[in-house]
């Protein structure tokens, strides 16, 4: 990969274009988050994919790949934020056309099935931040709004909080990289697949199967994905369920178990994934990550 590419950070007065990949989601659910970022100076395209539905989806998949390309492709946009996750974005991801903005990159915002735009733009070099979306707004904390606002105008992101018994302590730094661990799966053998050596690894989840967690930390193990890794960040495993006969073990011990040989810093219980606190983190900027018995630190470059 060569040098990553930051997108521009915006200034007042800039547009910030609202749309949905996946989940249908309705223009009031969006009210909130709209005079969000009005409140910062900025302005608000409303894609044809915000009270638009067919199914479960923000509208058919050939309206979701015109509204993500038209707001992709419009100069006038600064950047995307996608409204909502759930699942659809994998169906779009091979029909777009990303060459201007490859060009003239912007940032992309989201998390959950938003993944899969952050695995694959960071295999182009560019970065895109793993942040709250619009549904979120009225349930999240000052501290998460306040985060997305620092990354998106520029000011520095640092983070600290209190040690989790089941950290592995240790310094490391790198680019931050992941997401969603179910995405993560499912998008390895494909285009979208992230080469994890030498970098930050982050992962959190949803409303899985703890015997899942397993299934997938061990096919990511045995295609290597922790092998050369500097660190790990585990975001919330939010709402996890377990079949009538426990499996043993909570989702943090099976991912400790798996990547406890590699001899990393790893750190557990962090404010960012499906929780309302869900602080921004810029995804292909390098970090660094301090972790001792006391506390956790990220500090990210500026």
């Amino acid at each position: 990969m060569n040098k990553i590419l930051q997108p521009n950070y915006l200034q007042k007065g800039d547009c910030v274009a609202i749309i949905s990949t996946a989940r249908k989601i309705s223009l009031d659910e969006i009210k909130p988050a709209v005079e969000l970022i009005e409140s910062w100076g900025l302005k608000v395209y409303i894609g044809k994919t915000i009270g638009t539905e067919m199914h479960q989806f923000s509208g058919s998949l050939e309206t979701r790949i015109e509204d993500f390309q038209t707001v992709l492709d419009d100069s006038t946009i600064k950047a995307i934020w996608c409204a909502r996750g759930g699942y659809g974005t994998v169906q779009l991801i091979d029909k777009i056309d990303f060459s201007t903005f490859k060009k003239h990159p912007k940032w992309i915002v989201g998390y959950s099935d938003i993944t899969v735009l952050h695995a694959h733009i960071h295999n182009f070099g560019i970065e895109t931040l793993h942040a709250t979306m619009p549904i979120n707004i009225p349930t999240n904390s000052s501290a998460t709004k306040e985060s997305l606002k620092n990354a998106l105008f520029g000011n520095q992101l640092y983070y600290e909080f209190p040690s989790h018994q089941m950290n592995m302590a240790g310094r490391a730094n790198g680019l931050l990289i992941g997401g969603n661990l179910s995405v993560l799966y499912s998008l390895l053998g494909s285009i979208s697949s992230i080469e994890t050596s030498k970098k930050m690894l982050f992962i959190e989840d949803l409303d899985e199967y703890l015997y899942h967690i397993d299934r997938m930390m061990q096919n990511l193990k045995r295609n290597g994905y922790f092998k050369n890794v500097v660190g790990i960040i585990v975001g919330e495993m939010s709402k996890m369920n377990d079949n009538e006969i426990p499996y043993g073990k909570t989702a943090e011990e099976i991912i400790l178990e798996m990547v406890k040989p590699y001899q990393i810093p790893v750190v557990f219980n962090t404010p960012f994934g499906h929780l309302d606190d869900n602080r921004t983190l810029i995804l292909g900027r390098n970090i660094q990550l301090i972790s001792d018995e006391k506390s956790v630190k990220i500090t990210f470059d500026s």
